[in-house]
């Protein structure tokens, strides 16, 4: 069972570059830094790719987190550069009557990876976890069977030889609420909105409660939850990456540029041995 770990370290070029060439006045990374960053770790990830393939090796990967925090994008972000034909993201639609019949896993586990691939959730069986619960689309039995099962669920995944990560973006309801303006102004990104951001918004502190409630009862040691601070949506995604690449020992893998994580973004929840 590979057990996950963060390297906090501070030997990141955001904290051994000047600071005016990495920071902009806001405190946010500059987009010129993120790029030249990001461009190393895609390389890093397509060494990965290959040596997941090569060795059929399986990389599920779920991603969680407040409405408008990046999920997709930062999805987005890790297929960049990766064989489309092994890498594939999964976005299921509400239920349909005859899926509403089946054990709440089920259909998450048919899109699970095969030999050599790579599958990104947006979004996973954590929906009963949180906007589940929010809205009333389950009843509150519903919601604390979920957690009887869950853990025994992902240990087996992990006990399988899956390489499972759990990666969950949070934001201050602050940012959100930006966000939520910036999308309305942006025509490119209308179609981003629902009714549910809205209502969501509202409801923040709700899902501030769920998400510190999933953290402690389905954090475990063999399938912790990856926190990232992500009101910096560059660093968040750099992290990310970085995370899941200093996880894995894969052939090639240049140290210097997977070094760790910066603890200021990751918090690593695995409480539950």
């Amino acid at each position: 069972m590979h057990n996950q770990v963060a390297i906090y370290t501070e030997s990141l070029p955001e904290f051994i570059e000047k600071y005016e060439k990495v920071f902009k006045g806001n405190g946010k990374i500059t987009r010129k830094f993120y790029k030249k960053e990001m461009m190393k770790l895609y390389y890093e990830l397509v060494k990965l790719q290959k040596w997941v393939i090569d060795n059929n090796k399986r990389i599920l990967m779920i991603f969680e987190g407040m409405d408008t925090a990046g999920k997709s994008s930062t999805i987005k972000e890790f297929m960049m550069y990766l064989n489309p034909r092994e890498a594939r993201s999964v976005a299921l639609p509400k239920p349909t009557d005859v899926e509403l019949t089946q054990w709440y896993f089920q259909r998450h586990i048919k899109q699970f990876p095969n030999g050599g691939e790579m599958v990104f959730f947006d979004r996973s069986w954590y929906n009963r976890a949180g906007i589940e619960m929010v809205f009333g689309f389950c009843t509150p039995q519903q919601h604390e069977h979920f957690y009887r099962q869950v853990n025994e669920v992902e240990e087996m995944v992990v006990d399988d030889g899956i390489y499972f990560f759990k990666f969950y973006l949070n934001i201050s309801k602050k940012t959100q609420a930006k966000r939520i303006k910036d999308r309305e102004k942006d025509p490119l990104k209308n179609w981003k909105l629902s009714e549910l951001d809205y209502k969501g918004h509202e409801k923040y502190d709700e899902y501030a409660k769920l998400r510190d409630k999933m953290f402690t009862l389905s954090g475990t040691y063999y399938a912790p939850w990856c926190e990232l601070d992500a009101n910096d949506k560059k660093r968040a995604r750099l992290n990310a990456v970085r995370y899941l690449l200093s996880n894995i020992d894969y052939e090639g893998k240049d140290k210097e540029v997977v070094p760790g994580v910066d603890q200021k973004i990751v918090t690593l929840h695995n409480t539950i041995m």
